[in-house]
């Protein structure tokens, strides 16, 4: 039997909190792992992985998983199981996606037919960038979009676009997280959101679910909020974590957010590079303090990672005002930072293993906001995780059986 969006969110909250001394802890910051001495035999399992094996785990944290013998894995594994939703019989036409870069016109292909409409709606597009969500919206469901954007040079190239190709849709300048947007939410309205960050959804979340909209959204980078610690934002899930002592901080928010697509060849060498390069530096930082203690550096943008490591040091010494010693054996230190990283990358694995979880659950918190409001709610998957790891699809409806959506749009001219 399916499991309901309560009962899912309920047993997520208990395995989340019953195990978050496991996945809280970061092991980049840990040479040895808080837990470790309760789990010898699965750091000792995780430790003599393989390249591939560490990998494979990666990808698939819950396929024939190294952590299986310990930890819960295919309750997490039936919990994150959620419903894919139908394609569409007729897909976005190929000459709409002009000026559109391929990934995200997949990811547009699959969200809008999922975006059903009950008659009489109008369309606002929340946190538009240059409308290209709004453009396809219009096109597909025939009707004008109106779409909101912070940045009026987004809306200008955006309007310029929609006047081109002669779509139905209106560029607005507004900050969504000023007072005065709640006049876009009047009456009968649907909102959509592909991709909306934090607390730019989360005000999307709140005003609807006091307009009694409908929306539906695509959620993304819980972690960029305002709040150092996680409050939960339904009453619902706000009980939950209390009975069940489950405490999130911003950097745990983030884990939720941590999978992505294969990246290519290059980039994953540069990353390497730098985690590696971090690593060992932290070892020499702990030894020249004398204080076994994580020491953040700032990041560096792509293409701003100097050339050795010995120059990274150098680098990060000055950001940190650390005084390097004149003799240091380099290669020695550069070959710790690289075994670490062997180790980091499977110590990560008990992490990764919750983070799906932990997204799901901040999905479900999100939709219980809907549902307590009086709204009818429903959460899956709108693409392949391939196209995007950010595939999980909030609807919400108000409780009207002519307004329930059906399984398939069809599409427009």
């Amino acid at each position: 039997m399916a499991l309901s969006l309560v009962e899912r969110f309920t047993r997520l909250t208990e395995l989340l909190g019953q195990w978050q001394s496991l996945w809280r802890p970061l092991p980049f910051q840990h040479p040895e792992p808080p837990w470790a001495a309760g789990f010898p035999e699965a750091v000792h399992a995780l430790r003599n992985l393989s390249d591939a094996a560490c990998e494979r785990a990666q990808q698939h944290p819950f396929t024939d998983s190294p952590l299986a013998a310990w930890l819960p894995v295919a309750a997490l594994r039936e919990l994150v199981d959620l419903p894919q939703r139908p394609v569409s019989p007729a897909p976005l036409p190929h000459a709409w996606n002009a000026y559109i870069g391929g990934r995200k016109w997949q990811q547009i292909s699959a969200f809008v037919p999922a975006v059903t409409l009950a008659p009489g709606q109008s369309l606002i597009d929340w946190c538009a960038g240059k409308g290209h969500l709004a453009r396809s919206l219009a096109r597909w469901h025939r009707t004008p979009v109106t779409a909101l954007e912070q940045q009026p040079v987004l809306c200008a190239q955006g309007q310029a676009l929609a006047d081109r190709q002669g779509v139905a849709v209106r560029l607005q300048v507004q900050d969504v997280l000023a007072p005065e947007v709640t006049r876009w939410l009047q009456g009968n309205v649907h909102v959509t959101a592909l991709h909306a960050c934090g607390d730019l959804h989360r005000q999307l979340l709140m005003l609807a679910a006091q307009a009694g909209c409908a929306i539906t959204l695509a959620p993304c980078c819980y972690q960029r909020t305002t709040d150092v610690h996680y409050r939960p934002l339904s009453r619902r899930g706000q009980a939950l974590a209390e009975t069940h002592a489950l405490h999130l901080d911003r950097d745990d928010l983030a884990l939720a957010v941590q999978e992505s697509i294969t990246a290519p060849r290059h980039v994953r060498l540069h990353r390497n590079r730098a985690n590696a390069w971090r690593l060992g530096f932290d070892r020499l930082q702990r030894d020249l303090r004398g204080i076994d203690a994580y020491l953040p550096v700032p990041s560096l943008a792509y293409g701003r990672l100097p050339e050795r490591f010995e120059d990274f040091c150098r680098w990060a010494a000055v950001e940190k005002g650390l005084e390097l010693p004149t003799q240091i054996d380099w290669r020695r230190r550069e070959r710790t930072g690289w075994q670490r990283l062997g180790e980091v990358a499977r110590l990560e694995l008990v992490r990764h293993l919750f983070r799906r979880p932990l997204e799901v659950w901040l999905a479900l918190d999100r939709l219980q906001i809907l549902e307590e409001a009086g709204l009818c709610v429903d959460l899956g998957i709108f693409c392949p995780r391939e196209v995007t790891p950010r595939n999980l699809l909030l609807r919400a409806w108000p409780p009207d059986p002519s307004r329930d959506p059906p399984s398939i749009d069809t599409p427009g001219s």
